[in-house]
């Protein structure tokens, strides 16, 4: 039986509003998040990720309040990242709305927090987050970054990937560093690097731009999970037809616009 691929819209946040850049800088604004959350649903989304791109940088806490908007305007599952460090962290974005957590930073410094984590709430609402660049001086070539990928821990990315799913990670989400933004496609290598090692579901992320990208990501790096960003704010491509595009090349997707 053919695994159906989710369309995932990510909303970066910061100072309150959407925002998308290329290569984690040169932001520029996208929305009210609200606003773009309702519209995506309405759309077909099948679930979305609310990154608050600075809390962890700024030592700050997530948005809670601005979170618990978006959460309560939709009804399909939301995903909160960005300066979740603790269990109390994740405990709050839960009763805010959250589906799921998405943890970064925290979890590379201190990987039994992943194992903590999945004991306490159950790995189905634990997603692991792998901010990646390429490298050479790694054997799987690729780096990890933390800090909205702003710091570079020399730590291999399919080494952490499998680390994370072996201490309790429900789901994986590498995004390209190089690709980000670029709007020339996944890193198709990054995400089968680690689709191949894992068992665990994993998201695309990173430089989709047309609808030739999702379909590489589900057929040839193994995702379960399409996420994008600048393509949807932007109306570069729009979830509907997305959805057919992948339907018409034998990609399950779910029932809807």
């Amino acid at each position: 039986m053919k695994k159906t691929v989710k369309i995932i819209p990510c909303l970066d946040m910061q100072g309150g509003r959407v925002v998308k850049g290329i290569k984690f800088v040169n932001l520029r604004d996208a929305g009210d998040p609200v606003s773009c959350a309702s519209a995506y649903r309405d759309q077909g989304a099948d679930e979305l990720v609310f990154l608050d791109i600075s809390a962890t940088s700024s030592g700050r806490k997530p948005m809670l309040e601005m979170f618990s908007e978006v959460a309560g305007a939709v009804d399909i599952p939301v995903t909160l990242g960005g300066g979740v460090g603790s269990l109390s962290d994740i405990e709050a974005a839960l009763d805010a709305g959250a589906a799921k957590v998405s943890l970064g930073s925290a979890a590379l410094r201190h990987p039994p927090f992943i194992e903590e984590a999945a004991k306490e709430f159950g790995r189905e609402k634990i997603t692991v987050a792998i901010d990646a660049d390429s490298t050479q001086k790694l054997p799987g070539g690729y780096e990890v970054y933390i800090e909205g990928g702003r710091v570079p821990t020399g730590i291999d990315a399919f080494e952490f990937a499998k680390q994370a799913e072996d201490r309790g990670a429900g789901m994986l989400l590498p995004t390209s560093k190089k690709n980000d933004g670029t709007k020339d496609g996944y890193d198709i290598a990054l995400t089968k690097g680690i689709t191949d090692r894992v068992g665990i579901p994993v998201i695309a992320s990173g430089g989709a731009g047309e609808l030739e990208h999702f379909l590489e990501a589900a057929e040839k790096g193994g995702a379960e999970g399409l996420l994008a960003a600048s393509v949807f704010h932007f109306g570069r491509v729009s979830i509907p037809e997305l959805k057919n595009y992948l339907r018409e090349n034998g990609i399950e997707v779910s029932v809807g616009s």
